[in-house]
């Protein structure tokens, strides 16, 4: 039997999905290098049927900011693997159409250069279409950044890629800094060593958002497999390679990230620190060294390495990840311990309480303590009126902490909250931007250079013709302390973080001491998170099962706790404070009848349903503090276990 044969018996028997048959046909009719063919041939002579599912049973959706997928299969074929690399990368990635590999890239990338032509044409800019790509230090993300810029370059545009790794907020700053018109991250951020990702960035240096998400997507969808292969064969004739100057150039504008630099004069600050082999290190160290912090590198983690090999996961947000860099701090008496994810756009970090021991500290508590850190600065410097203002604004999302929400209403700001994904926020920043630079023009008549404004002059403009971004975060460990950048990032958050620790360090205070300040100033809050992993065809069936479940027959209770309200985010208009309508998504929010609340929603970047719970208490003074956080801490549990069991019942059908 031919190995079409062999798809069509098993596509009969039921062992392939339909799509799956389909999909295989279509790329065993194209022209594949030979490699490719040879590896589905052998994956269907081992009757690797649910390998073959997983890979082909769609196309890798290039959802509105991007496409994050495996590299690496669970069951490989000899052909694809080829000679591992001394790191253990394969020859090539994975053959398939639901994995990121030469024909997925490349595809995207057409897609991507097709909708920015039209979109520049559209404006009448008859430009040369231009690309800043960047990458991480994962499997195939060197070459996936070559073939992105050959392919561009080939297509007509004009492509400019870095001499090797660097993190993303440097690239969303680089497409700013060069106008490029579109950028590109190849990074799967903190998934596992066997994923890469394409994450899309336009001209303002976030990432896209409506209308060019969708018209990237139907640019994307609409490539035929039948063009890729003009592309596959790597060219870097006219791919530009950057220099210092942009390295220089971003670094100068991560270090305003500082509000007060002479905190670091008061105390010496001294910091465990860890890339998780990952990119932080080339930026973060030389901040950190410059504003004054004394800072330990974990040798061990240092060099870059697709495996992350010193770590079950490279993603900050776990204590495991981080005790390397917390036996160093216990051993050298060091004052914290930062880390950040291999393309260094989120930051976690651990202190040292009053009893001398390391404790890690959330993303919703990190991004609290530095929003009113900030924000209380601002005032104390001038920056912002003492009332703060409705010119003022804290930007965070719907599933970070309404301790945010307290904090900046306490202090008389605006607090704007957004959809998932930090586009959501650097979407909030450009239209700040172009509200300024449209009223000074109408008003003054002024055309305003922003990025050439000084940031402190932008300041005042901004509160008096649009509004100020002070601050924004989300939970997921990521945050932005000010324009220059228009995406999370690590680099910036590590700095801003050591200018609070040594701000607290000078008070006498450890920085748990000061957490206690804000909740007995606002309320005792506290998270938890519920995530569902449901990997390959049957479980993104599981999470379709879970959202519309949710929509069509909303939970009325969880144990002995009614639901009060059920906020569907698909099907009702909300309106966010600056009085734009929040765009439709799957997200649902629940509102319990004892205070407590949850959102729901479906990751966009990994197999997973995830739920974000809130939970609050009050305390009079300090001795009643513990009492409610262990009181809090026992009724979220006991919820989220309701919560948790019910999800599943539904994944199930």
């Amino acid at each position: 039997m031919t190995t079409l044969e062999k798809i069509n018996t098993a596509a009969k028997s039921n062992q392939l999905l339909p799509s799956t048959a389909e999909n295989l046909g279509v790329w065993l009719s194209a022209a594949l290098p030979s490699w490719a063919s040879g590896s589905i041939a052998e994956l269907v002579d081992k009757q690797a049927w649910s390998e073959l599912n997983d890979r082909f049973y769609r196309y890798l959706e290039f959802g509105t900011g991007g496409m994050r997928g495996r590299t690496v299969g669970v069951v490989t074929a000899t052909a694809e693997t080829g000679k591992l690399s001394a790191q253990g990368t394969p020859e090539h990635a994975a053959v398939g159409s639901n994995v990121l590999n030469d024909f997925t890239l490349v595809r995207a990338t057409i897609g991507l250069f097709r909708y920015t032509q039209k979109f520049l044409a559209k404006e009448n800019r008859f430009e040369v279409p231009k690309l800043v790509i960047a990458h991480d230090v994962r499997h195939f993300s060197r070459h996936f950044c070559e073939l992105a810029a050959s392919t561009w370059t080939r297509l007509g545009g004009s492509a400019f890629i870095f001499e090797g790794p660097r993190s993303t907020p440097q690239l969303s700053f680089t497409v700013r800094y060069l106008k490029a018109h579109a950028g590109v991250v190849i990074t799967a951020s903190h998934n596992p060593p066997h994923d890469n990702g394409f994450k899309a960035y336009f001209e303002d240096g976030g990432q896209v958002v409506p209308p060019h998400d969708k018209g990237v997507v139907s640019e994307v969808n609409a490539v035929p497999l039948a063009e890729l292969g003009t592309y596959l064969e790597k060219s870097l004739a006219g791919v530009i390679t950057l220099t210092k100057a942009a390295d220089d150039a971003y670094l100068a504008v991560a270090a305003k990230a500082v509000i007060d630099g002479e905190v670091f004069k008061k105390t010496k600050l001294k910091v465990a620190f860890t890339n998780i082999h990952g990119t932080g290190g080339i930026a973060s160290v030389p901040l950190l060294l410059h504003a004054g912090a004394e800072v330990h590198e974990v040798q061990t983690q240092v060099a870059f390495d697709p495996r992350f090999p010193t770590v079950k996961s490279p993603n900050p947000e776990n204590a495991e990840a981080l005790s390397l860099a917390v036996k160093l701090a216990e051993e050298k008496g060091l004052d914290v311990v930062m880390a950040t994810d291999p393309d260094c756009d989120r930051m976690g970090v651990a202190v040292r309480n009053k009893e001398g021991k390391i404790e890690l500290l959330t993303g919703n508590q990190i991004g609290a303590m530095l929003a009113a850190y900030r924000i209380g600065k601002y005032k104390e410097l001038g920056w912002i009126p003492q009332n703060g203002g409705s010119s003022s604004v804290l930007v965070k999302t719907f599933v970070t902490s309404p301790l945010q929400d307290a904090i900046g209403h306490g202090h008389g700001v605006k607090v704007v909250n957004t959809l998932t994904g930090f586009k959501w926020i650097a979407a909030k920043i450009r239209g700040y931007e172009e509200q300024l630079k449209a009223k000074l023009l109408t008003t003054e008549g002024i055309a305003l250079d922003y990025d050439a404004t000084p940031f402190e002059t932008r300041a005042k403009l901004l509160q008096k013709y649009s509004s100020f971004y002070l601050f924004g975060g989300e939970e997921s460990y990521g945050y932005l302390g000010n324009d220059y950048v228009r995406d999370k990032d690590g680099n910036a958050a590590c700095l801003m973080f050591a200018e609070l620790c040594a701000y607290v360090k000078s008070c006498g205070l450890t920085v748990p001491e000061y957490l206690d300040e804000i909740y007995l100033k606002y309320g005792f809050y506290l998270e938890g998170v519920i995530n569902l992993y449901y990997e390959g065809a049957s479980g993104a069936a599981k999470i379709k099962r879970i959202l519309d479940t949710y929509r069509s027959a909303p939970p009325a209770k969880f144990g002995d706790v009614a639901v009060a309200k059920f906020q569907d985010f698909g099907r009702e208009k909300v309106i966010d404070a600056d009085g734009e309508t929040i765009p439709s998504q799957d997200l649902y929010f629940v509102t319990l009848a004892n205070g407590y609340s949850f959102a729901a929603r479906g990751s966009g970047t990994e197999p997973k349903m995830k739920f974000y719970l809130f939970a609050s208490g009050k305390a009079g003074n300090a001795a009643e503090l513990a009492a409610t956080k262990t009181q809090v801490k026992a009724e979220l549990e006991r919820v989220k276990a309701f919560i948790e069991a019910e999800a599943k019942q539904r994944a199930e059908g």
